[in-house]
């Protein structure tokens, strides 16, 4: 426990489910349980954020260590325990989560209107699956909640998703799926030779080089469909463009940033060789990513599909990032993962509000929106700034960083990170252009309604987060740099083992 001896992550990491439990209990008239639902699901997901505000607020950035620590006996003749405890990395992951459910449920306040309670049941239990994802420091606690997120995610797309909505489920689930089977047995396989699966042991459990392949490989599927990396990236246009809003926001806001969580927590402290070995096809495969992506995001004619497309490329310089191994390309990798939870999130909700009014996510469809919703415009066009890394905004630092980290390793790398900025000018710019300025050419488009309080409600955080993050980073750089300065310190120390063992 930790110094109070107060269970706060788990209370983080169960309260929605314990709001999601009240929902369901609720009866009466469709009308009132859709009512009750909404406001309950707003309130536990609002004090579930301030608990993890609480969290950020006594957490101490200056050591590397592991923070509110619990630890129970859950199966210790096999050497599992229900082990949470949060560091520098993951305490920013566990507030994104916290941050983003509550403007999703408000988001959905109106536009979700069939099987109300169900859909917010949902969210809440997806909340809980994410922040215990992020807390856990046993594998198999870890597993479970990974693999948890797909179901409740799965059923957001499913249920109240747009015309092919059951295909996309059922893609985005099996790929995941398919994915994770191969990390199951890798768990296996470490906990066989480690006689434990509990995370900072392993981490400092030195594994043979032959097997750290194996496992770097059985991972490596796992997160980078996750992720998702190129070429298995193709499930991810598809659930954006048939998820709700929400869902979109969620699904590159937090799932995403899951692959690549996996691969700073467990590739590279517990498999430092195979992460020096595979560091050149990680780069390639990165760097086809961004170019690929961005230029295909280019060819869009869907807002969300184009969004979904710029997500893999940013997801793309994540990756990049995390294996420079060094303190600017991984702090940059995360600050990335963060910013882009942000500001993805943000860009889903723009499209979201065109939808709601018009019910077509089709660019040609628009046009002149600026003249019609002039507070609107001027939204859409900061996250849209930030999407293109312009100075001043959250987008900025984080690839800044990625870029020097990687031009220290290879300037090919960094040119190839540095392309994808531009290319995401071009693709975003010609976004914008297209639907907020021009000519309005259809009738229909001229009666609607700039945005309403409830919109500015779930605007106003993003709008600080993305202006804080961009005029003043080191607060959140500051926040994970010990973890990463150990993370780096551990990897080298590694591969120096190594290397004087081979002498």
């Amino acid at each position: 426990m930790n110094a109070a001896g107060f269970p706060i992550l788990s209370l983080v990491t169960f309260l929605p489910l314990a709001g999601a439990f009240i929902i369901l209990m609720v009866r009466g008239e469709d009308e009132v349980v859709a009512r009750n639902a909404r406001w309950t699901a707003l309130w536990t997901s609002l004090i579930t954020l301030a608990l993890s505000l609480i969290l950020w607020a006594r957490f101490d950035p200056s050591t590397a260590d592991f923070q509110f620590v619990e630890r129970v006996a859950w199966l210790p003749e096999f050497g599992v325990n229900y082990h949470m405890g949060v560091d520098g990395i993951s305490v920013l992951f566990v507030l994104l989560s916290t941050l983003l459910t509550p403007l999703c449920i408000l988001a959905s306040w109106e536009s979700v209107q069939t099987r109300v309670r169900d859909y917010m049941v949902a969210f809440l239990v997806l909340e809980s699956m994410m922040v215990g994802m992020f807390c856990a420091l046993d594998f198999v606690v870890f597993y479970i909640f990974f693999e948890a997120v797909l179901i409740p995610m799965f059923l957001i797309i499913g249920v109240w998703g747009g015309a092919r909505r059951v295909y996309a489920a059922f893609k985005f689930f099996l790929y995941t799926l398919a994915g994770s089977l191969l990390m199951l047995l890798a768990i296996l396989a470490v906990w066989y030779y480690a006689g434990t699966t509990d995370i900072p042991t392993l981490m400092a459990t030195a594994f043979p080089p032959a097997m750290q392949f194996w496992l770097f490989l059985a991972f490596f599927v796992s997160f980078a469909v996750k992720v998702p990396m190129w070429p298995v990236h193709t499930w991810l246009p598809d659930a954006h463009v048939e998820a709700p809003t929400a869902g979109s926001v969620i699904l590159a806001g937090v799932l995403l940033k899951m692959g690549a969580y996996g691969f700073v927590r467990f590739s590279l402290p517990m498999l430092p060789h195979a992460s020096a070995d595979f560091a050149p096809l990680i780069f390639a495969l990165s760097v086809v990513a961004v170019v690929y992506t961005s230029l295909v995001a280019l060819a869009q004619e869907d807002m969300k599909k184009l969004i979904a497309y710029s997500s893999v490329a940013h997801m793309g310089i994540v990756t990049l990032g995390i294996f420079t191994f060094t303190q600017q390309g991984l702090s940059g990798a995360l600050f990335t993962m963060l910013s882009h939870g942000v500001v993805s999130g943000a860009l889903f909700l723009c499209v979201g509000v065109l939808y709601d009014r018009v019910h077509s996510r089709e660019i040609a469809r628009y046009g002149g929106v600026a003249k019609i919703m002039p507070a609107y415009a001027l939204i859409f066009m900061l996250f849209t700034m930030a999407s293109v890394a312009l100075p001043g905004t959250a987008g900025f630092p984080g690839e800044l960083l990625v870029i020097v980290g990687a031009f220290k390793v290879n300037p090919w790398v960094a040119f190839g990170a540095a392309l994808g900025m531009i290319l995401g000018a071009a693709y975003m710019l010609y976004l914008y252009r297209r639907v907020a300025f021009g000519k309005i050419t259809r009738d229909d488009l001229r009666a609607l309604l700039d945005l309403s309080p409830r919109e500015y409600a779930v605007f106003a955080p993003l709008i600080l987060l993305t202006l804080w993050m961009g005029v003043y980073p080191s607060s959140f750089l500051n926040f994970f740099e010990a973890s990463v300065a150990n993370l780096i310190a551990q990897h080298e120390a590694a591969l120096s083992a190594a290397r004087l063992a081979g002498m």
